[in-house]
């Protein structure tokens, strides 16, 4: 998340003074040159936080992020989500603090497959590791000190056996002992604490109904908590910016077929992506709606990937992330918000409330991630064979993501659709980007005559044409 003071205030949300000092007035105080930005910003956020107060979330972590340099910032974001109505659910792993407590046994890992062959020497090894992981990451957060983003707050943190475990067994003639997979989560249990609010930490340890204690993946773990709890996200914080193409530039997005065919073919896969990917995979598939891999050394990395645009990282979905539809009543509010920034600069042509109200059954729009990003508007002109393509817009953050094209195929598949012959569009500002998609000048003269009457010449448009 940016920045943009150079240190928090220390005024108190109620009153002017802060540990009997006062607190400087707002005139002496030096207002940051991005305020502009910054009220942009936050004003860009507000959707997501609507739309994901009141949610699920499940963030897992391994247990270097947990001892890390970014362990402070996780706490202090983690803070945050939960201060906006999300509800937290977040398993972190030990990895590193477990092979340090056997080196310090003088005892050996061992691995097969990735996995730890846990025996009972190592059993304790992870006890031990696992119990003081946990305790100093309750203690981050379970921070309030003045003049940092957890100053007043209090996050009640909760855990539980809410884990049934079994054994892997004997795989390939390997023994894995003490090693466990997922048997059961009692998903009842884990929702009740977050109905009271609680943010609820698991350790990946589980028992089986015969009291035996096995050492679990903290990516399985997750995986089947964010599947227990029907979780709007599932996040794993990993050694990766995300999924990278063949140029090494991050994919912000995948469906779990096309993720699968990237892990099959095992090209650019990092220790961590290797072992979450399949996790992933198998969690949209199960209902989980979105997976994100993030960068766990990026620093305000969930801020960034939640509440602004672009995100951060790469998002694994079922089903691909951007979803074209024709609009209801219910986007007016959305649609105003997305075309008035373009109104202001001249670039569309004004429309009042109260006519897209009227008008709503003409547009076709494009989420991406449940948020209204561009949309188009189809005027028929029936009698002449024509119609108008009208109002096409998409939000700056996604004009190179081909979401206008998208735009104009729909809007000319429903004008096909109503047996229209010829597509006209009237612009100021994008002459070019019409032409380039078959589109011929034409003069205003040659519109239907019902808008050729309405013809601004004040505002001189450009008529363009297309025949379908």
């Amino acid at each position: 998340m940016p920045r943009f003071g150079g240190a928090y205030s220390s005024k108190t949300p109620d009153g002017d003074r802060l540990n009997g000092q006062p607190t400087p007035s707002r005139a002496a105080t030096e207002v940051p040159a991005t305020t502009d930005q910054f009220v942009a910003w936050v004003r860009g956020a507000a959707p997501y936080i609507h739309a994901f107060r009141g949610r699920t979330f499940v963030i897992g972590f391994g247990g270097e992020v947990a001892a890390g340099v970014r362990a402070q910032s996780l706490a202090y974001d983690c803070n945050l989500l939960a201060a906006l109505g999300i509800r937290l659910v977040l398993v972190h792993g030990a990895r590193p603090q477990i092979d340090a407590e056997l080196a310090r046994r003088g005892l050996e890992p061992r691995y097969h497959n990735g996995l730890r062959v846990t025996d009972a020497d190592a059993l304790e090894c992870v006890k031990a590791a696992m119990a003081v992981t946990r305790i100093e990451v309750e203690a981050l957060l379970s921070q309030g000190l003045p003049n940092t983003p957890m100053a007043g707050s209090y996050m009640r943190i909760t855990g539980g056996n809410f884990i049934t475990a079994r054994p892997v067994g004997v795989v390939e003639g390997v023994d894995y002992l003490y090693t466990g997979a997922v048997r059961k989560i009692i998903a009842e249990e884990i929702n009740a604490d977050l109905d009271q609010q609680n943010v609820v930490l698991i350790t990946p340890l589980g028992v089986s109904p015969a009291g035996e204690i096995f050492n679990l993946a903290m990516e399985e773990v997750a995986e089947a908590v964010a599947i227990a709890v029907h979780a709007e996200k599932l996040i794993y914080l990993c050694d990766a910016p995300g999924l990278l193409d063949a140029d090494q530039h991050l994919i912000d997005s995948v469906t779990a077929d096309e993720a699968e065919r990237m892990f099959n073919a095992g090209e650019g896969l990092t220790e961590d992506l290797d072992l979450y990917l399949p996790c992933a995979i198998r969690a949209v598939r199960r209902g989980v709606a979105r997976v994100h891999l993030i960068d766990h050394d990026k620093d305000g990395g969930l801020l960034l990937e939640f509440f602004t645009h672009a995100g951060v990282g790469t998002i694994v979905s079922r089903d691909p992330l951007f979803r074209l539809r024709e609009a209801t009543v219910e986007d007016v509010a959305a649609l105003v918000a997305l075309i008035s920034p373009m109104e202001t600069d001249g670039t569309l042509v004004r429309r009042g409330r109260e006519l897209l109200e009227q008008e709503i059954d003409r547009f076709t729009v494009v989420e991406h991630d449940g948020v209204l990003v561009g949309c188009a508007a189809l005027y028929p002109f029936s009698d002449e064979r024509a119609a108008e393509l009208a109002c096409l817009a998409v939000t700056p953050e996604y004009r190179r993501a081909g979401l206008g094209d998208q735009l104009l195929r729909r809007i000319e598949q429903r004008a096909r659709a109503q047996r229209l012959e010829r597509l006209f569009v009237l612009t100021t500002r994008t002459a070019h980007w019409f032409r380039e998609r078959g589109f011929s000048e034409i003069g205003p003269d040659a519109l239907p005559r019902q808008k050729r009457e309405l013809y601004n010449y004040q505002r001189r448009s450009k008529v363009f044409t297309k025949p379908l």
